[in-house]
């Protein structure tokens, strides 16, 4: 029997949520700090999933950490691993946070390492990291399909300083690679193609420079990273401003919350989901910490979110309840991540007798005429599905199927939700 969640319709959100640490944040400083000089205290890290994959590899990989609920201390190794790591495999489950980084890092250090991870990661694209990384004279095996994992790894040194890559997959090839640059002498990386999701790039180099690389960019086309890593003795993990979107729509459709965690020079570009809020009239407020939404009267939308996929999502659900339709553009990197999430949205959203459509790289709801079922959102092993649908309870009771999935990032979001509903 398949485990459910029924969630009662909702007649609103008040109240304060408190954010758990980014994602994205928390597995790069992990992997920053275990590479880097000196020892490094991680504040506010999160607990999900994916950080559980990455703090697994590193202690695999003979990293000293003590991790303590959501803080952890990391002992920085000043370089590469390189300490008897002649056979290590890791397994990294669904999470491309560790996936990509660590096969960049891995690749410049000393041993032999195999990456695997769920059947899904097998279908997820490496290709362009990999070869990028072969291009600097680094060896790098398929397993199994040429351009995906499960990969094996031995770590060398690199002959080249210069790079090529494609910007069109996903943005986390060039985060990876930046990440790698200065354990091997510093890199040039030029991108080809348009760069997606540029603003993970932004907050990547944001990182890498508040652990003492220098960087050098031409806006999003050339990269050239120098220096090493060295602790700033603690870092302070943003809250998740991609979980901040389920609960500002929220608040948007039916209510006022105050939403802590998201300093105004975030660092996450998900944070300008609430500019996108704004502009389909949301009420908003924001102060040092934290970001309040109040419920107003909202409007279709037709935007190009090619910057914050991941964020986009929300604004699918949020379709029921604007005056006119949602389309959602220049969102094709969907496709490859947990699960094909335009295809999901489709067959979900029809659920409910909207009118959907959609192509390679967009989707569009008009939810002017709609059913009254009572739905069971399949979610595809991808939290963000789970987390999106859980939306359509302020228009109906719903059922969410295997709702554990948002264990992979935000194990208490539906926890959290509960304490800010109203009924």
């Amino acid at each position: 029997m398949k485990n459910t969640l029924e969630l009662k319709k909702l007649s609103g959100v008040s109240g304060k949520v408190i954010l758990p640490g980014s994602k994205s944040l928390s597995n790069r400083a992990l992997l920053i700090s275990a590479l880097a000089k000196g020892n490094t205290k991680l504040l506010n890290v999160l607990k999900s999933d994916d950080t559980s994959r990455m703090i697994e590899a590193l202690e695999a990989l003979k990293i000293k950490l003590n991790v303590k609920n959501t803080t952890v201390d990391v002992n920085g190794i000043d370089g590469v691993f390189d300490e008897g790591l002649n056979s290590v495999e890791l397994f990294l489950g669904n999470a491309g946070t560790a996936m990509r980084p660590l096969c960049a890092a891995l690749a410049v250090s000393q041993g032999v390492f195999t990456l695997t991870g769920e059947p899904r990661m097998m279908e997820r694209p490496i290709g362009p990291l990999t070869e990028a990384l072969k291009s600097l004279g680094l060896n790098i095996e398929y397993l199994n399909n040429d351009g995906f994992p499960p990969l094996r790894i031995r770590g060398g040194t690199v002959k080249e300083h210069d790079v090529t890559i494609s910007g069109e997959t996903s943005s986390q090839f060039i985060s990876a690679l930046l990440m790698a640059a200065p354990l091997c002498g510093g890199l040039n990386i030029r991108i080809s193609g348009d760069l997606i999701s540029k603003p993970y790039v932004d907050l990547t180099i944001a990182l890498i420079e508040k652990f003492g690389a220098r960087v050098k960019r031409n806006g999003y086309r050339e990269f050239t990273v120098e220096g090493g890593y060295v602790s700033p003795s603690s870092y302070l993990i943003e809250g998740d401003a991609t979980g901040a979107t389920y609960f500002a729509a929220a608040a948007a459709i039916g209510g006022e919350l105050e939403i802590y965690g998201l300093p105004k020079d975030s660092v996450q570009g998900d944070i300008r989901f609430i500019d996108v809020l704004e502009k389909m009239g949301a009420n908003v407020e924001r102060t040092e910490s934290s970001v309040i939404v109040k419920k107003s009267k909202l409007h279709g939308i037709d935007i190009d979110m090619n910057a914050m996929p991941d964020a986009a999502m929300t604004l699918v659900p949020l379709a029921l309840y604007t005056d006119g339709p949602v389309t959602i553009r220049n969102i094709a990197s969907w496709r490859v991540k947990e699960t094909d999430r335009i295809d999901a949205m489709v067959k979900e959203m029809s659920k409910l007798g909207v009118k959907v459509e959609s192509g390679e790289d967009f989707i569009s709801i008009d939810a002017s005429s709609r059913n009254d079922v009572t739905p069971a959102f399949d979610t595809y092993n991808d939290h963000r599905m789970a987390m999106c649908m859980s939306l359509v309870a302020f228009d109906r009771d719903i059922i969410i199927n295997d709702p554990e999935c948002i264990n992979k990032t935000f194990p208490t979001y539906f926890t959290t939700l509960n304490s800010v509903s109203v009924r």
